[in-house]
C-alpha cells in the first residue's frame, strides 16, 4: 500500500506527527489501538471518519519507518 497519499505531515497539526488524512489522528494513535487488541471494525467504530485503507496506511507508514531505522543502524 502507498501511504503517502494517507499519511500527511504538517508542523501545526499534532505537533507535527504523522496524521491520518490530515485529521487530528495519528498514526501513532492507531498503532496504540491495535497493539491494545482493538480490531480494525472497532477502530472504525469509535473513529467513523477512519477507514480501513487508513489503519493499512498506518501500519504500511510504520514499517518504512522501521526499515529506515534498520538501514540507518547499519
Amino acid at each position: 500500500m502507498d501511504y503517502r497519499n494517507i499519511i500527511t505531515i504538517e508542523a501545526g497539526r499534532r505537533s507535527g506527527k504523522p496524521c491520518v488524512r490530515n485529521l487530528r489522528i495519528t498514526v501513532s494513535d492507531v498503532l496504540e489501538y491495535l497493539a491494545s487488541g482493538m480490531s480494525e471494525d472497532e477502530i472504525i467504530q469509535d473513529f467513523p471518519e477512519l477507514t480501513k485503507d487508513d489503519i493499512r496506511a498506518c501500519l504500511s507508514f510504520a514499517a518504512e519507518r522501521e526499515k529506515r531505522l534498520q538501514i540507518s543502524a547499519a
